[in-house]
This record gives C-alpha cells, sequence and structure tokens, in this order.
C-alpha cells in the first residue's frame, strides 16, 4: 500500500529546528528515557575506510513512548576538502516506531546532530554545572564551540566567554561570533590553564589525542563537559582528573568505555572504581548531581542513538507544522 515519505533539505531544518529550550527539553527527554532501562540502543556501528581517509558511523535507538525511531548514518572523509567537498555529511531516517515504515528522511549533512550535541551539552550544564555562572570557558574553535556556549547560555546565562585554541586567529574569531551571538563579552584567551581558572563552565570541542585539560587545574565550583572524544584514539581530558572529579557522569558508560574520556582513564589506570553514574541517572533523579557550589563534576559525551531519535522526532513534528519538504508517494 503507498505511503507518502517526506524529504527535507538541510537548508529547510536550519530553517525549522533552532536551539532553543524546546530543543533542550527533547534531549533530555531522551536522557531520562535511557535510565528507565526501556530503550533499546545497539552498539555504534563504525566502518573506517583507511584508502580514502574516511570512516562511518551509524546510531540508533529505539525509545518506547516516542512515534519513531532514527537511523543515522555519518560519513567523515577527512581529504575531502582537498576536492572542494567538506569532510562530513550525512543524513536521518524516521522510521515509524509501530509499522516500520519510513516516513521522513532529513539530508541534514550534519545539522541535527550539530544541534542535538549542543543542546546535550546544555543539559550536562544544567544538572552539573554550578547555580550561578559568571564565566564560561570553550576549548575549541569550530561549530561545536560556538553551539555548546550558546546552548549552555541558555540554562546559564553567563555574563563572559573565554575561547582557547591552538590558532589564536581562528579563537579570536570564534569569540567574535560569539559575541555577536549571544550580546555578552566573548575574547580569545592565549592560555588554556587560565580560562579553566577563570570559568566555572568548561567544554572541551577539540579532536585532541593528547589532553587539553589537565587535571591540576580543577578547582571548587568547576564544571567540565567533555564532547570531543568520540573515537578510540581521541583523548582531550588528563586521565587524572575523572577520579579527582567529586562527580564523574558519562552519556553512556558503554560508549566511554569504549569511546570516551573514560577509555583513557581506564587504560591509564586512573579509574579503577565501579562503572560511573549515567547523565540519565541524574536528569532521572537516580542519581544526585552536584550537591554544593564547591562541587567539581565532569560529564563525558560521546554522543548517542536516542539523542538522535529524539532530534530526528522533533524535526517531523515542527516540519509537518511549518509544512516543510517535499513528500514523496512510495
Amino acid at each position: 500500500m503507498p505511503h507518502d515519505i517526506v524529504i527535507v533539505t538541510e537548508g529547510e531544518l536550519r530553517e525549522a529546528v533552532g536551539l532553543d529550550l524546546t530543543t533542550v527539553e527533547t534531549i533530555e527527554a531522551a536522557f531520562a528515557a535511557l535510565a528507565s532501562g526501556t530503550v533499546v540502543m545497539p552498539p555504534i556501528l563504525s566502518m573506517a575506510i583507511e584508502a580514502a581517509n574516511g570512516e562511518v558511523d551509524v546510531k540508533t535507538a529505539y525509545i518506547p513512548g516516542f512515534d519513531g525511531f532514527a537511523i543515522k548514518v555519518s560519513p567523515g572523509f577527512f581529504d575531502n576538502p582537498k576536492l572542494g567537498l567538506p569532510s562530513l555529511n550525512g543524513l536521518m531516517i524516521l522510521f515509524s516506531a509501530k509499522t516500520g515504515l519510513v516516513e521522513a528522511l532529513f539530508l541534514d549533512n550534519g545539522y541535527l546532530t550539530d544541534i542535538r550535541t549542543a543542546a546535550a551539552g546544555a543539559v550536562a550544564a544544567k544538572h552539573l554545572a554550578p547555580a550561578r555562572v559568571t564565566t564560561a570557558g570553550v576549548m575549541g574553535t569550530g561549530v561545536q564551540a560556538r553551539l555548546q556556549m550558546e546552548a549552555a547560555h541558555l540554562v546559564r546565562p553567563f555574563e563572559r566567554v573565554l575561547v582557547w585554541g591552538r590558532d589564536g586567529d581562528k579563537a579570536a574569531a570564534c569569540a567574535a561570533d560569539i559575541a555577536a551571538r549571544l550580546g555578552i563579552e566573548a575574547r580569545a584567551e592565549a592560555g588554556p590553564a587560565r580560562l579553566v581558572a577563570e570559568s566555572q563552565l568548561v567544554v572541551t570541542t577539540t579532536p585532541a589525542r593528547e589532553p587539553v585539560l589537565k587535571a591540576a587545574w580543577l578547582h571548587p565550583g568547576l564544571h567540565v563537559t567533555a564532547m570531543g572524544s568520540d573515537q578510540g584514539e581521541k583523548n582531550e581530558i588528563d586521565p587524572a582528573a575523572l577520579a579527582a572529579a567529586d562527580l564523574y557522569v558519562c552519556d553512556r558508560v558503554s560508549q566511554c568505555e569504549a569511546l570516551g574520556e573514560l577509555r583513557s582513564a581506564i587504560a591509564a589506570g586512573t579509574w579503577t572504581g565501579a562503572p560511573p553514574p549515567e547523565l540519565g541517572d541524574v536528569v532521572a533523579g537516580k542519581v544526585g548531581g552536584r550537591t554544593g557550589p564547591d562541587d567539581v563534576t565532569i560529564c563525558d559525551l560521546t554522543g548517542t542513538g536516542a539523542q538522535d531519535t529524539a532530534i530526528a522526532t522533533l524535526a517531523r513534528r515542527i516540519c509537518a507544522g511549518r509544512g516543510a519538504g517535499t513528500a514523496m508517494t512510495v
């Protein structure tokens, strides 16, 4: 029996789906669902294509109560700029959770992933950062550096942003963009240690393979969200920092053990205790979050299929309300 599939382009998605509190609450609900134990979320399928300096990741999850489930395909071919092509692209397919039929195809080129990743950072800040944040710091100068500060500002309206990157010009440009977007002071900071010392909230957004944030820099009242380590060879946070924090949480322990900062801490022998709690446990109230203004907290985000299903479901609802996309009968 024929049915309609809606095809939505990146441009249409950018007009329809933004980084706002509705998006943050949608991703927060996905984390809470993970804590229920009812979400079906298989391990990430990751395939390296070494001949082309590329990789492809596939994520998915079924969340009871959601009308659909998404499968996301994210290729990254890192020699593409030499050909005049972007390194990253991708798409999401939304299926009906009742019939399994394809409902929507989002040709987003990674836009929805960018938004849901930033929203996850906001969820972490909401539940783990100090109630009062005056200065936020971001390490990295790319798209996520900008989006993470925008998202965090929704839940902790800080007054100043410090930006560190290995390229000072890029750090300055990133700071200028953040200042213009948020209407607050933002400047480049040459020293990462000083950035951490002056901030109550720090987000790391780099592809670093050696720590860019040292355990010795942790100070009372600091929250760190690490979201750059999403492959086994990456490492942004000094492995000793995880055990030194008052509270360390993962988005998904099994993923962080393989891909996140937890992997590096286990390999270094600095994390020898029980598995840490997950962010969803904190969101759902199963585990306590920050207990006081002087706590040091760290959140390790590797990105989950539950987030993809949540953002795709939200995108479908918004696009349907706006009449966005092109319907195709198949």
